[in-house]
């Protein structure tokens, strides 16, 4: 037996156009996960269908292209399954965006390597400092945060739903994102 027919599937991780097919199924995932999580735990309901098409229309991902914001696809044996953003808000600071890996492929190592990913390319755009907002209720995002040495800061975003704020310094250097 060959020890192709036995191998594991295993991660990648690439730069992603912001408005490709693949992005865009990520981007509905992710916001139908959070919107649904929000709904369910607030009004007890999910995400009103109409609602849910307008605001993902609204949020195209344009800030996650080059020259100032790339976007990243992890793939499990070669199929979709997580995303990671970045852009800079000012020449120092970058934002992380739209980390997501789909729930049953969560706790397999993806998460790791779309943050890396994600760093390496804010250090690439000039970037010192990392941050991100998100819920109280994403706790696997959280945890995941933690982990990876942000820490938790004072609000540092406006935002509807914002609620826990994290930083990070960047140190080191990456090679420079792709154009």
């Amino acid at each position: 037996m060959n020890d192709a027919a036995h191998a594991a599937p295993s991660w990648t991780v690439a730069p992603e156009a912001y408005d490709s097919a693949v992005a865009a199924a990520l981007w509905r995932a992710y916001y139908t996960e959070v919107s649904d999580r929000w709904y369910l735990l607030h009004e007890g309901r999910t995400t009103d269908p109409g609602e849910l098409e307008r605001e993902v229309a609204a949020e195209t991902g344009a800030d996650l292209a080059a020259p100032s914001g790339a976007l990243f696809v992890a793939r499990y044996g070669g199929e979709p399954v997580g995303t990671a953003g970045v852009r800079l808000l000012d020449p120092a600071t970058a934002e992380l965006k739209r980390v997501f890996v789909r729930a049953d492929m969560r706790g397999k190592g993806g998460a790791p390597l779309l943050l890396a990913a994600a760093e390496d390319a804010a250090r690439a755009l000039g970037a010192g400092r990392i941050i991100l907002d998100t819920r109280t209720d994403l706790v696997e995002a959280r945890t995941l945060y933690a982990r990876h040495g942000y820490e938790e800061t004072e609000p540092l975003t406006e935002r509807p739903y914002a609620e826990r704020w994290y930083a990070k310094g960047l140190t080191g250097t990456a090679a420079p994102v792709a154009r």
